[in-house]
């Protein structure tokens, strides 16, 4: 195995056109085993295409030899060639030893096309075979786990851990986790997260870890979690916003703002940030601190309705109507009118004495809140002051239809109807 030995030196020290001369000879002229092992070294290093190459010269001999043809599998495998894959593998007897092998390949392929029936039929074969197998449990794991299978998944999974906790590289009880919060079952996830991060710690699933504990109420399981995760990768952007909404949870609002303030050093360009970071403020009664943090989740998205009606509600709070219509402007030209804001422009025209204005808005509006009361109440009262008799003993009729039990609504409707 001398020369397999230099071509491999040769090629780990750059010398690629040497160690091609001699790959070519055995390839020509080499022996079957010298041909076997250069195949697999050269696998491994990422050379394909020639490692392909000795497996189709060694089935020349071998047509039927299953391990080379999984090996030649493999190489269409990664070299994107699918089709040909599937086409090797079905070649190979069923009595084979690699045909379990065979098959946990071609429910890969198949999965990747998403054929999951095919997948499935090609796993439960070669668990017929190989009933003990925990990478075919694994393999069935992934395969409902991307079909949104998650009891069929976990149950896969729970035959795994039952002797090992990583296989082919993968955490297991990662993935029991993720299977479990992403089906609702956030509390039961929480253990297998901690098992997973025992085994190793991993940034990406501690911050699962205490996204999942936040979902099922354990804000300070979360708080704990995404501050180890803040510890390890300060930059890590998303686990800022979970932070904050913990600590909120638990009326810890200072500490809930600091922690978006901290989230917008690293990631200025998110609106959630911001947005978040502006009803905070209100909170903490910061009302120029939430007026300017709304306003910067405007710059980024001039379409972002929440921010801007929660701005306009501040506005009007501070009897503001003309700044009210410098927000409420903003959308005048959107395709879809977003009622809260013909509500709040409504509000500040009628405050400004832009009466037919304020009218207008009304109108618009009603055709979206005809069935919110509170607003009723207030276009019904504007219709009153000018009066619009008759319309406003339409809007109150069907205020009192709606809250029979309203003396309010009813004298009004009363007066009215005098």
């Amino acid at each position: 195995m001398d020369k397999i030995n230099q071509i491999i030196t040769l090629l780990e020290n750059g010398n690629h056109e040497e160690a091609l001369r001699s790959y070519r000879k055995i390839l020509t002229n080499g022996s079957h085993e010298e041909r076997f092992v250069l195949g697999e070294e050269l696998f491994q290093l990422g050379f394909i295409e020639e490692a392909k190459a000795l497996f189709e010269r060694l089935l020349e001999s071998y047509p039927d030899e299953g391990e080379l043809l999984v090996l030649l599998a493999e190489a269409h495998i990664d070299l994107g060639q699918e089709d040909e894959a599937i086409l090797v593998l079905e070649r190979l007897n069923e009595e084979d030893p690699s045909y379990p092998q065979s098959l946990l390949l071609l429910a890969d392929l198949y999965q990747m096309e998403g054929l999951y029936e095919v997948s499935e039929q090609k796993l439960m074969k070669a668990k017929s075979i190989l009933q003990n197998e925990v990478i075919i449990d694994f393999a069935l794991g992934e395969l409902y786990a991307e079909q949104g299978k998650f009891l069929e998944a976990t149950k896969a999974y729970e035959k795994v851990l039952l002797t090992e906790d990583v296989i082919a590289g993968v955490n297991v009880n990662q993935r029991m986790a993720e299977v479990l919060s992403v089906g609702g079952a956030f509390e039961e996830a929480l253990p297998y997260y901690e098992k997973a991060l025992n085994e190793k710690i991993e940034i990406n699933t501690l911050f699962s870890y205490g996204f999942t504990a936040l979902q099922a109420g354990f804000n300070r399981t979360a708080i704990e979690k995404f501050n180890e995760l803040k510890e390890l990768d300060p930059e890590y952007h998303s686990l800022y916003l979970y932070l904050s909404k913990a600590y909120e949870r638990e009326e810890e609002l200072q500490n809930s703002f600091n922690a978006i303030n901290t989230g917008i050093e690293y990631d200025e360009f998110n609106k959630e940030l911001f947005f978040h970071g502006g009803k905070l403020a209100l909170k903490l009664n910061k009302e120029e601190d939430a007026e300017n943090l709304f306003r910067e989740a405007l710059a980024l998205d001039p379409e972002y309705t929440e921010a801007a009606s929660t701005l306009t509600k501040l506005f009007l709070h501070q009897e503001r109507y003309e700044d009210v219509l410098e927000i409420t402007d903003l959308f005048n030209d959107f395709e879809e009118e977003e009622p809260q804001l013909l509500w709040d422009a409504a509000i500040s025209y009628h405050q400004l004495e832009e009466y037919s204005l304020a009218l207008n808005k009304y109108t618009t509006a009603y055709t979206y809140l005809k069935e919110q009361s509170d607003f009723l109440s207030d276009y019904g009262n504007f219709l009153i002051e000018e009066g619009k008799m008759s319309e406003a003993a339409e809007i109150f009729s069907k205020l009192v239809k709606m809250e029979p039990d309203s003396i309010e609504y009813q004298d009004i409707l009363q007066r009215l109807s005098e």
